[in-house]
């Protein structure tokens, strides 16, 4: 695949070559991507997530929609996101619009999560101040009295009204791999919105 990227047709094709060998290479979470938001005073935001759905159309992720990511998301309804697989000498850059995702598809996620991962979703006040190291321990010993600590004995744990997840549909999408001297392959697709044919062209590195 390293070799015959720059003729590609469908870059989603050669980001899941590239992520299943990414997930051989990599030490930690092949999945990670830094995700850039920008707020409504026009600065921008770039935080690492985990990417957890790779689709045919888009890229998916979680979080606490009242948390300053959810927020920037739901406002201005565009994101982009960048994997840098250090190991393979290759990134991706992918822009385009977000959506949230159905209610089905985020209860189906929250559930596969570990126990202690969805207490903490009704815990944690995310991107809000915290009082004091204790408030957060408390709030998860609570929830976890309230609910039980294992799945074969304690109480379901539905999905907090206020954590989903979000589909970035690229418009925008780079495939780049590093060169000796700084003579990167870049390969970019674009498309004016989601569903139309790409157009490719290559970059000067």
């Amino acid at each position: 695949m390293n070799a015959n990227f720059m003729t590609a047709e469908d870059p989603f094709f050669v980001f899941k070559a590239w992520l299943a060998e990414a997930h051989e290479s990599e030490p930690n979470d092949a999945i990670a991507a830094s995700l850039a938001t920008v707020g409504d005073d026009g600065m921008p935001n770039v935080r690492v997530v985990l990417v957890k759905g790779v689709g045919d159309s888009g890229f998916t992720f979680y979080t606490n929609l009242e948390s300053a990511k959810g927020r920037e998301l739901l406002g201005s309804g565009k994101a982009a996101l960048n994997f840098h697989w250090k190991s393979l000498r290759r990134q991706v850059r992918l822009r385009g619009p977000v959506e949230q995702v159905s209610d089905e598809i985020a209860d189906a996620y929250y559930a596969s999560r570990p126990r202690g991962s969805r207490i903490g979703a009704w815990a944690s006040q995310q991107s809000r101040p915290m009082e004091s190291p204790q408030a957060l321990k408390q709030a998860v010993a609570d929830l976890t009295d309230a609910y039980g600590e294992d799945d074969a004995t304690g109480k379901p744990i539905a999905r907090p009204p206020h954590w989903s997840g979000f589909e970035l549909t690229p418009t925008y999408f780079e495939l780049w791999h590093d060169r000796p001297y700084r003579l990167h392959d870049r390969m970019v697709f674009t498309r004016s919105t989601p569903g139309d044919a790409w157009t490719r062209r290559q970059l000067y590195p």
